[in-house]
């Protein structure tokens, strides 16, 4: 099988360079019309420039592929409308969205100010919020739509000293779970990509050695495959020097504690068991999971439930 997005148009944030010029790339290389957003400013979110973002589709154009360049901050909801608002007027539709666009402020928790977290949130995480709620009509009434939210090792794991970025890359994961149960019905899915790769976000703080494994190309078929049309649906694909893998949230069987129990030091008594990860499961929905809890005490009462 064959991946491809012959007239399929595709949004790609943060595509002036790194990660988002390589999945620009690619979906173009595999037919796909791309419009190609980057602010254009440093790490730190500070200045704009046009110019990343028409290198790309310079690139685009050199290969045979269609493309045009928006500057919109991802975080402004007017600059956002206009950008979706030319690839509409342009194309007519948008079947794909890759929210990829990032800016880095780190600091220790201790040192971090607000605006360095309101500022790394406002790109991460409102930012893909906001170029989606732009998209979701339009896929709603195509009945198609493929989404991906772009996570991090940091928001799964932790890394020290990005508290905001990874609070902001743990929170795109709740909402590609929400946006996932909405947009079924419509065929809209939504995944999130966890990368590793050497980009300009990433390469000084990597030795020569793993900059050289860790390029960007290796994490965009991992892209591709989330985006093409017999894509999963609230997936977390994990994705660094051509190694993939699939991190999944689950929950421990847990215990039931009786009334005379139901206490902190009921519950320190029982904390290996509540640990235990054997039968852990996969829940689809936080009602799921609610209900084990429920069924559990239903049942511990002699309570039936209609």
């Amino acid at each position: 099988m064959t991946i491809r997005f012959d007239n399929r148009v595709a949004i790609v944030t943060g595509a002036g360079a790194g990660l988002g010029r390589e999945h620009a790339l690619g979906l173009a290389a595999r037919g796909a019309k791309v419009v190609v957003n980057d602010f254009g400013g440093d790490l730190d979110g500070s200045g704009s420039s046009s110019a990343p973002a028409e290198e790309t589709v310079a690139m685009i154009r050199d290969m045979g592929g269609e493309a045009f360049a928006h500057g919109a901050d991802v975080g402004d909801v007017e600059q956002v409308g206009d950008l979706l608002a030319k690839a509409m007027r342009d194309w007519g539709r948008v079947d794909i969205l890759v929210n990829n666009a990032g800016i880095l402020r780190d600091r220790a928790f201790g040192k971090i100010t607000l605006a360095d977290w309101e500022a790394v949130v406002r790109v991460h995480l409102t930012g893909a919020t906001i170029c989606t709620m732009a998209v979701w009509p339009h896929m709603k009434e195509a009945g198609y739509g493929r989404i991906v939210m772009t996570s991090s090792s940091s928001g799964i794991y932790g890394n020290f000293g990005q508290s905001n970025y990874g609070a902001a890359k743990m929170g795109v994961i709740g909402l590609m779970n929400v946006l996932h149960i909405e947009g079924a019905k419509n065929n809209i899915r939504v995944n999130t990509l966890a990368p590793g790769a050497a980009t300009r976000m990433t390469e000084a703080l990597l030795p020569p050695s793993i900059v050289d494994l860790m390029g960007a190309r290796t994490v965009t078929p991992g892209l591709l495959y989330l985006v093409s049309e017999d894509a999963p649906s609230r997936a977390i694909l994990c994705a660094t020097a051509g190694g993939f893998a699939r991190a999944l949230i689950l929950e421990t069987e847990g215990v039931q504690l009786g009334a005379d129990d139901c206490t902190p030091e009921g519950v320190a008594a029982a904390w290996d068991a509540i640990s235990d990860a054997a039968g852990a499961r996969l829940y689809q929905t936080g009602g799921e999971q609610v209900i084990k809890f429920v069924g559990k005490a239903a049942e511990a009462a002699g309570v039936k439930l209609g």
